[in-house]
């Protein structure tokens, strides 16, 4: 599917997407991006957006309000899914590990499988209850096996979107259910759909898995496309009120992978055709590129807009259980009561001795990119880490965490919160 070894202007677009990431942190924002956490729409804006993209060199064949902030929906839980991926690539996890269902992770909305609190399921069986089923109730105890809480995981998701590029998403939650802090667009959804099939080729088939049996019976899936369109394989449906119709696909046509994401379609079946057909103008464009026809799928593709009330779904369409849950989009972000940021003087004051706790400021592909953070979060937060030792840890899987170690809990604590209130990813890390 996708080579191990990149070639070097592959590489280097890499860099430049983790550096410009770091690098938009630092400075005010006049994107979409400042528009995160919360979503503001004009009443009057489409709800749909979509991108192509090819898969081997990430160029963009095709975008349509590709960077306009929406709700993910279950589309979510390709990340909730990443990182699934990375704990088993690390040895972090195995497939025949259990996921023990938690009383919060039992008490989701559906869709999901049901099961009661103190029950517990395989490591595989979770991943296909996601892919398949879409299960909110997996996703959680999903968070919860990996970080120790929903919250915790949620924040390590959007660390790990950050670092993939995905400059315009935060996520809250590891299902996808309703939250109006939780956004993202086309364009991050597909470098995270790329960046899945890139990093974990060994388990990218669990996208295409279209039922699995459980306990004497048979979960069917709802992406339709995986039985109607050749070569389709992948990867996550989603769907509530507020997003409408979402969906992350990729299918391959003689030798060549396109990614797409269409986002706030009206119904399933103007979804599935729109992706269908972006696919299908996709591959066309690709080939008569090869006998040197310089065309565009703007150009050989009438994309029209989504039009009529936003249909609710029949049941086996997983995701349409959500339609009940609503949230409301509005021009200004709605009030949230929220602990205020510790000071400077406050922040400094807790570090009076050493610990053993630490913070953790980002993972990277490599460890020039690790130091570099580590430079530009102590020339940003000096007076918060002065008494804290930078240290880029290697993992397995080849990754390199810049942290800061030899802090107290209370500092650790009271820093990472004072970073993350400028919106710079951080996250609390305890003694092993």
């Amino acid at each position: 599917m996708f080579a191990k070894i990149r070639s070097a202007r592959a590489l280097l677009a890499t860099v430049g997407l983790v550096l410009s990431c770091i690098l938009g942190a630092l400075v005010p924002t006049t994107s979409a991006s400042a528009q995160i956490p919360y979503l503001q729409l004009n009443a009057t804006e489409p709800k749909y957006a979509s991108i192509v993209i090819d898969a081997n060199s990430g160029e963009v064949l095709y975008d349509k309000r590709a960077d306009s902030p929406r709700y993910p929906a279950s589309v979510t839980k390709v990340m909730t899914l990443y990182l699934a991926f990375e704990a088993l690539s690390e040895g972090r996890m195995k497939a025949t590990d259990r996921v023990v269902i938690t009383p919060r992770a039992a008490a989701q909305a559906p869709t999901k499988l049901g099961l009661p609190a103190g029950d517990s399921i395989s490591v595989d069986e979770a991943i296909r209850a996601m892919t398949v089923k879409s299960a909110n109730d997996v996703a959680v105890a999903m968070a919860e096996k990996l970080a120790g809480s929903e919250a915790r995981f949620a924040a390590l998701m959007t660390l790990r979107g950050q670092e993939l590029g995905m400059r315009n998403t935060r996520f809250v939650n590891a299902s996808g259910l309703p939250d109006s802090r939780q956004i993202s667009t086309a364009r991050d959804l597909a470098i995270l759909s790329r960046a899945t099939m890139r990093d974990f080729p060994q388990y990218y088939s669990y996208f295409s898995v279209k039922s699995f049996a459980f306990r004497g019976n048979t979960i069917r899936g709802h992406n339709r496309l995986l039985d109607s369109m050749n070569g389709f394989d992948g990867l996550k449906t989603g769907y509530t009120n507020a997003s409408g119709y979402n969906l992350a696909g990729s299918a391959v046509r003689d030798g060549r992978r396109l990614i797409a994401v269409v986002l706030g379609g009206s119904s399933t079946a103007w979804r599935d055709n729109n992706m269908e057909d972006l696919l299908l103008t996709g591959f066309e464009v690709l080939k008569r590129r090869a006998h040197g026809d310089r065309t565009t799928i703007a150009a050989n593709l009438y994309e029209s807009e989504p039009t009529g009330p936003i249909m609710r779904p029949s049941i086996e369409q997983g995701d349409g259980e959500q339609s009940s849950l609503q949230i409301m989009l509005t021009d200004t972000p709605r009030a949230q009561p929220v602990k205020a940021a510790p000071t400077l003087k406050a922040a400094k004051a807790v570090k009076t001795s050493k610990g053993n706790w630490a913070i953790q400021v980002g993972a990277f592909k490599s460890k020039s990119l690790a130091k570099q953070q580590l430079t530009l979060v102590r020339g940003r937060f000096a007076r918060f880490v002065a008494d804290a030792e930078g240290a880029v840890e290697g993992a397995a899987g080849g990754a390199f965490r810049a942290q800061f170690q030899g802090l107290t809990a209370e500092a650790a604590r009271a820093t990472c919160a004072a970073i993350t209130a400028k919106r710079q990813p951080c996250m609390v890390l305890s003694p092993r």
